[in-house]
Parts: C-alpha cells; structure tokens; sequence
C-alpha cells in the first residue's frame, strides 16, 4: 500500500499557489501552462489513488478516459512550455530584441497558447494511433493510457518530447552565450527591454527550464527504455485497435515486481517535477513579498492588530516572514559575474 500518494500529490497540487499570483500578474502564458498542467496532474493523481487505493473496480470510466489523455497531453505540454520560456529568454538577451512592444507580447502570448495548449491536445489526438486499448487500470495508482509499443509509437509518443527538450536545451545555451558576452551590462540590458524580468527572474526562469528539461530528458529516456522492452511489430491498423474497448487491470497481487516498481517510479514524476518548479519560485523575492501581504492582511482585517511601518511605510518582511531569499544568490553571481569581467578586460 502507499497511504502516501494523495497526501504529496495534493501538497503539490496546492504548492503550485505560491508562485500564482505574481506570474498570473506577469501574464507569462508558459509558466501559467506549466501551473495549470502540473496542477490538474497533481489533482488526477490525488484521486486516483484515493479511488483506486486498494481495487482494480471499473468505477468511473469517464473519468478514465479524460484523464489517461491529460496525461499524454501534459508529456507534450511540459516541455513545450519550457521550450518557449527559453525561446522568451533568449530573444531577450539579445541585441536584435532589446525592447518588447505591446504587439510583441501579445503575438508571443498566442503563440505560447498554441504551444502549451494546441499543441498537447494534437498529439492527445495522434495518440489514438497507438493506442491499443481504451486504459488501464492500476491498483494504488488510478488510470493510465495504454500505448502500442511499436516504431510508430516511439516516434508519436516519445521522439517529440524529447525533441522538444533538446531544442529548449540549445535555446537555454544561446541565452547563457549572450550573457556571458554581455554580462558586465546584462542588468542594464534587461532593466531597458521592457518585458518585467529582473536579472534573478531571468536566472530562475532559465536555470528552472534547464532543470525540468534534463529531468524531462531522463525520465523519458527512462519510460521509453522500460517500455522498448516490450516492443511490438506495426502489423495493421485493424489488428493494433481490435478488441478496442477492453480495460487492463493490474491488480498488485498478480503483477510482477518490475512492473510495480516503474509504476511507483513513474508515479513520482509529476510531484517531483513539481516541487522542482515550485523550488524556484517560492522563495524569492516575489514570494515573500506575497506572504508579506498576507500575513498583514490577516493581521490587520482579521485578527485587528494595529501594524507598524517603516518610513518608506511599508511592512518590514523579515518581522513576518522567514524565508531563504534565493534572489540573493542570483544577486551574488551577476556581483561575482560582473568583477571577474571587469579584471578580465583589465589584464
């Protein structure tokens, strides 16, 4: 048993909130794509392994099927969303794209909307190619989509996400090229662009794509490798989809140990990749400055304490909050960065 599972994936599903408000306010379509997909991932997985924690009951089958194809949309959604963070990044950090208009916005904010989200429900639709069966069923774990395993699904299923994280990979290298090029003036570079990124929000932004896509690349690489191990010949259409309607059930008594093992593996994938998300974002300046809000308005409208200022009459966010700022490594490597430019150009 894993009395676990939906306690973590619902913390996750919740620690998606801390980091909500300032990138809902930033409007950044990508990162609002990765909360939006991590969070209903999180969501499916709590109830899952509630419903589903000690049978194999055909129960919701409804349910099943909307759910099994979320969950092959979001192995397209995460890095396509992490491929447009870096492809933002990188035309920010560029001379050629120094400032960012209204137009500018609003044409990359359509275009990370099809990506995240067009872009997922395409392949939610190929998937019918290779798909063997309507879903199985997992003791402890809920519904999973089921997949031929054959060429044409390695290259609809997997090929593409792991396509798309490379190419996220090179766009990442390119933004890191131009600040090493341009790091001396790289804050004012990006304070002149007019797009609300700071130098630690494009750091965190950048390290936290480069994070999840090399994660995304292993997992990938891990799923593909366990399930080429039951590789299948494409015979034809009729033979991949026969007995189309049939659900798998795998009750945990009469499945083998290395079965079990990749689920309760893979299981862990989405609250990881959560938490790594949220590791990024929930503790720099923004954050706290959110909580800071909070916990004065409870204060103030809730519990009717009077609350001292400072003279810049403003909340001191170390009196109510204690929080490692990661804002302040960011802010000591562009220091560091900036005075071995500057003994370099001097030698």
């Amino acid at each position: 048993m894993h009395p676990e599972f939906a306690p973590v994936a619902f913390l996750a599903a919740l620690s998606l909130l801390l980091p909500l408000p300032w990138h809902w306010r930033a409007q950044n379509v990508a990162t609002l794509s990765i909360i939006a997909w991590l969070f209903i991932l999180n969501v499916v997985y709590g109830v899952d392994a509630i419903i589903w924690s000690n049978n194999v009951n055909i129960v919701i089958p409804v349910w099943c099927d909307i759910t099994s194809k979320i969950i092959i949309g979001s192995t397209f959604a995460l890095p396509a969303a992490c491929l447009c963070i870096c492809i933002h990044l990188e035309r920010v950090a560029s001379v050629k794209r120094a400032q960012t208009s209204l137009g500018d916005k609003r044409i990359r904010q359509v275009f990370e909307l099809s990506m995240c989200f067009g872009l997922p429900m395409v392949f939610m639709g190929l998937h019918y190619i290779v798909q063997g069966h309507r879903f199985d069923i997992i003791e402890e774990y809920g519904c999973r989509p089921t997949t031929y395993v054959s060429i044409p699904a390695i290259f609809l299923i997997w090929i593409p996400p792991l396509t798309l994280s490379v190419i996220a990979l090179g766009f990442a290298c390119s933004s890191f090229v131009h600040f090493m090029r341009r790091r001396v003036t790289f804050a004012r570079h990006i304070d002149t662009s007019r797009n609300g990124l700071t130098t630690s929000r494009y750091f965190r932004l950048m390290l936290m794509a480069v994070v999840e896509m090399i994660w995304n690349i292993v997992v990938t690489s891990y799923t593909l490798w366990f399930s080429a191990m039951d590789m299948r010949p494409w015979t034809n259409w009729d033979d991949v989809h026969s007995n189309f309607s049939r659900i798998d059930l795998y009750a945990t008594a009469f499945t083998p140990q290395i079965v079990l093992t990749n689920f309760y593996l893979i299981w862990w994938v989405v609250p990881v990749s959560t938490f790594i998300f949220v590791a990024f974002f929930a503790f720099g300046k923004d954050a706290v400055d959110e909580y800071t809000a909070c916990i004065v308005w409870i204060r103030r409208n809730v519990l009717k304490h009077t609350i001292e200022q400072t003279a810049l009459g403003s909340v001191p966010p170390a009196k109510y909050v204690c929080v490692f700022n990661i804002d302040s490594l960011f802010d000591y490597c562009q220091v560091f960065s900036r005075r071995f430019a500057i003994a370099t150009e001097n030698a």
